[in-house]
């Protein structure tokens, strides 16, 4: 049985503007429309959601001909990069907005989770929340009860649960909103990335929850994530979104392997030309170099040698740079992180940085064989999303050639996996 169809959906925005419509544009419509009987002659322009690109008009496509089904009890995995249409797909679905053209037919209550503090009044407590969004749903208040405690001892916030919302942190709202969102018995749930605001230990407690209600429950789950492991782990298909059309559908790995072969098309421009990125641009890296121990540029490097990574930037005149954090990983191709360093917790100070220079010195890259992908994030005073200046997954890859680690003459294997390497040896006492 199919759970959601999507028929023909496609959603314009007008840039520049909160309204997408004025009132010459009204006029020009209802002229063509109930007059000439001619279609909405607005629909015939608009550019095509690709960032990298300069628009071409005063309208953009932000989804455009989307077409598929899921069927009830299915786990679908959302993909694609920053403003690919994910999100507003969702939001379409969820009817916090409305397509321009195409219909969505969804059969049962829909959850959603999309963004932290979705569907809360700040002024209520966590309890009287608990109660609305249930009411929302269709549920009455013995039917919401019946759940209350399960709810709150998911979410952790047993002693916060008669303070008001507004009190929380973006994390107690997140394990809030996930809770209510998959207990109050919605035949499908959608969740957005806003899950990884959560810590891992909810992640996983969440995955584990959204696995339990599709398989056992046969409720439906729509799941947008950057991380692919996730995505591996929780779904059964995917859909791959690339500027606001489907781009690829199939099985969660087909869907993966797609996902990132259009990643390695896109880490082969410069970081410059890159438009996969987020954040206010005060502060914004324009190249990022990596050099051996003699300072010499390199793109490899062996396990267990010295590596700096040099990071060249822009910056608008009235940043204070000592207020500048930066954080600095590598993960692997599902987007695990696998090691992250980050400046406020390693006493760095950039308030002396000559020609908008900074690096990232590494010792000893203790890593097994393998291709690592390099991300970074450069925030100004937190590192709230609020604060962010310039963040971007996959910016490079580094390349760790295989080399003699715990004994001379034998090499680690790359099968390995990704983990890093501590010195260490077996002993018998």
């Amino acid at each position: 049985m199919t759970a959601i169809e999507f028929n023909n959906i496609s959603k314009q925005y007008r840039l520049g503007l909160v309204s997408t419509r004025t009132l010459s544009n009204d006029l020009n419509r209802w002229w063509a429309m109930n007059i000439l009987h001619k279609e909405d002659p607005y629909l015939k322009i608009g550019s095509v959601n690709d960032r990298s690109q300069k628009a071409d008009s005063e309208y953009v496509w932000a989804l455009k001909d989307i077409d598929f089904k899921v069927d009830q009890g299915d786990v679908l995995g959302i993909i694609g990069k920053n403003g690919a249409g994910k999100s507003t797909l969702l939001k379409l679905l969820s009817k916090v907005t409305t397509p321009t053209t195409g219909t969505i037919k969804a059969r049962g209550r829909i959850a959603s989770l999309l963004e932290v503090g979705t569907g809360f009044h700040p002024e209520l407590t966590g309890r009287e929340n608990i109660y609305m969004n249930g009411a929302i749903l269709g549920m009455n208040r013995p039917e919401i009860t019946r759940k209350l405690e399960e709810i709150i001892n998911f979410a952790g916030v047993e002693r916060y649960i008669d303070t008001p919302t507004k009190r929380y942190s973006s994390g107690m709202t997140v394990r809030l909103g996930f809770a209510i969102a998959a207990h109050l018995d919605p035949e499908i749930l959608v969740v957005d990335e806003v899950l990884a605001v959560g810590d891992a230990e909810f992640q996983k407690k969440a995955i584990g929850k959204m696995q339990e209600i599709s398989k056992r429950e046969g409720r439906t789950v729509l799941f947008v994530s950057h991380n692919m492991s996730a995505i591996r782990n929780l779904c059964k298909s995917g859909v791959v979104l690339e500027n606001g059309y489907v781009s690829f559908s199939g099985t969660a790995e087909e869907s993966i392997a797609k996902y990132l072969s259009i990643n390695q098309s896109t880490n082969l421009l410069s970081i410059s030309q890159r438009k996969d990125r987020i954040g206010n641009g005060k502060i914004r890296i324009k190249n990022i170099l990596l050099k051996n121990k003699n300072g010499v540029v390199v793109e490899d490097v062996f396990v267990g040698s010295y590596l700096k990574i040099e990071f060249h930037f822009d910056k608008e005149e009235s940043v204070d740079l000592s207020q500048m954090i930066v954080a600095c990983s590598l993960s692997n191709n599902y987007g695990d992180v696998v090691v992250l360093w980050v400046s406020d917790e390693m006493e760095n100070c950039f308030h002396k940085i000559k020609d908008n220079i900074f690096s990232l010195e590494i010792p000893e890259i203790n890593m097994r064989p393998n291709i690592y992908n390099m991300n970074f994030q450069i925030s100004l005073k937190t590192t709230s999303q609020s604060d962010f200046c310039d963040v971007m997954n996959s910016a490079i890859s580094i390349s760790v050639l295989n080399n003699s680690f715990y004994q001379k003459g034998i090499d680690l294997r790359t099968s390995r996996g990704y983990i890093p390497l501590l010195k260490a040896k077996y002993i018998i006492d």
